[in-house]
């Protein structure tokens, strides 16, 4: 079985960041169009290709050229495609051509939604590092290419949302606490107030929770509205309120609903320890209850960081992967069964990632 440790070096998702038994990760996006071409939508494929050859090209110049990773997208499989939406850095918007760093900190998007979209991904709550990383790119991109711009408007974008700055901030934060309580609803409407948008991140839950596992994006609406540091600071203040008023919640219920709240933790990791098959939707709700037995005090033997690289390992694309370059031996009655095999599989390697874990009962 592939090992649930993580080595040195790997992907961002598994290191645990400031704040992060609330804020899972936080994201930057930059959205840029080169001068004197039409937007991705309108352009010729002979247009096309030329923003692919100077967008690759100015990465040539880089300090660190190959740190960066150069991909055009027809040669990544629907499986390739399909891990990469996994991680975010595709969206299904398409696109040309895509620029990654090795740990996936940082990509870049062309000829998607934009000419060019650049990510920068950081565990827990980092703005102003996520943007700084961003803003670097970009600096190093415009020493050879020409951004269209105007003094009225700012960077030009093919949306209305993203002119201006070009940017949207968003993080990702984990809200058991609240949503067990009756709270959330509250508190995240006080976060749109500010006007920042909310998502739920997997779709609706059950139980205790209206998003599954109550993970939620909060995110910037508009680009326009102020200056970089006001995006950043807006989304680091939402982070930090939401970080305080979970961890209230949290405290509220372990002194008053602490065997209603023992019980969620106690199933989930029972559901997790005996399955022989699990679903992704049983995955996360999993991995949210063992997080919040984390962060509450109630286990130990693992780490948010492990619990954060889960939510990427046990999703279909990866565990596609693994049956596609694995050898694993699998019962006689599902041996046939893809689907199966990916739900074994999940089980597997959840199981595996809560071996060492202990109840501080």
């Amino acid at each position: 079985m592939p090992s649930a440790a993580v080595p040195a070096g790997g992907p961002w998702y598994s290191y645990t960041g400031r704040d992060g038994d609330v804020v899972v990760s936080t994201r930057v996006r930059l959205a840029r169009n080169l001068a004197d071409f039409l937007f991705p939508s309108a352009e010729k494929k002979d247009e096309a290709e030329r923003v692919q050859t100077l967008v690759f090209d100015a990465f040539s110049h880089f300090e660190n050229p190959d740190d960066y990773h150069l991909v055009t997208t027809e040669t990544l499989d629907d499986l390739g495609k399909k891990i990469l939406e996994e991680r975010g850095v595709l969206d299904g918007s398409g696109a040309s051509g895509i620029v990654m760093k090795g740990d996936g900190r940082l990509s870049c998007r062309v000829n998607s939604t934009d000419h060019v979209r650049i990510a920068s991904f950081e565990p827990g709550l980092n703005c102003a590092r996520a943007f700084d990383e961003c803003r670097l790119c970009d600096d190093g991109m415009q020493k050879t290419l020409q951004f269209a711009a105007s003094y009225e408007f700012g960077y030009l974008t093919s949306s209305l949302s993203d002119a201006g700055s070009g940017m949207k901030v968003s993080i990702r934060v984990h809200l058991p606490s609240l949503t067990f309580s009756g709270e959330a609803d509250a508190v995240l409407n006080d976060v749109r107030a500010k006007g920042l948008d909310v998502f739920a991140v997997y779709g609706t839950g059950d139980g205790y929770g209206v998003s599954l596992g109550s993970y939620y994006d909060i995110a910037t609406a508009s680009s326009l509205s102020g200056s970089e540091f006001d995006q950043t600071a807006s989304v680091e203040s939402a982070g930090k309120y939401l970080a305080e008023a979970e961890r209230k919640f949290r405290k509220r219920c372990a002194e008053n609903k602490s065997t209603q709240v023992r019980n969620i933790i106690l199933r989930a990791f029972a559901e997790a320890k005996f399955s022989v098959l699990l679903s992704l939707k049983q995955s996360v709700s999993i991995v949210s209850a063992v997080k919040w037995g984390l962060d509450s005090g109630i286990l130990q033997g693992i780490d948010d960081g492990v619990l954060c690289s889960l939510l990427y390992r046990v999703q279909d694309g990866h565990l596609e992967f693994l049956l596609k370059n694995g050898n694993f031996a699998f019962e006689a009655d599902i041996q046939n069964d893809t689907r199966l095999k990916i739900e074994r599989l999940r089980a597997l390697i959840v199981q595996e990632a809560f071996e060492a874990v202990q109840f501080n009962l």
